[in-house]
């Protein structure tokens, strides 16, 4: 991932959180330009930058960096739920997976 791929890939995960670059940045306690900057590719975030952006979105930085993921804040709720599932239920779930994805 370039620096680029890092600006569409915070823009692209911010406006699915559905939150402006200018609130996004206040909430995190940064300058109203801060998330623009990045996004634009005028800045880039220091790693604890990083962290923090990843905190906000609800992810980790693993799935920030995964761009084959579009939402890993969805992901991330249906694991959990998975995990709550016994054999026959995860066995029925992964069924339907495979008939979706045909």
């Amino acid at each position: 991932m370039d620096e680029k791929d890092f600006s569409l890939r915070l823009a692209q995960l911010r406006e699915k959180k559905g939150v402006s670059a200018r609130d996004m940045s206040l909430s995190m306690g940064q300058n109203p330009g801060y998330i623009n900057n990045i996004e634009s590719g005028k800045s880039m975030p220091s790693l604890s930058g990083i962290f923090y952006i990843c905190d906000y979105l609800g992810i980790t930085p693993s799935e920030f960096f995964d761009m084959d993921s579009r939402s890993p804040s969805k992901l991330n709720d249906i694991i959990a739920n998975l995990k709550r599932l016994d054999d026959r239920q995860l066995d029925t779930i992964s069924a339907l997976i495979k008939d979706i994805v045909k």
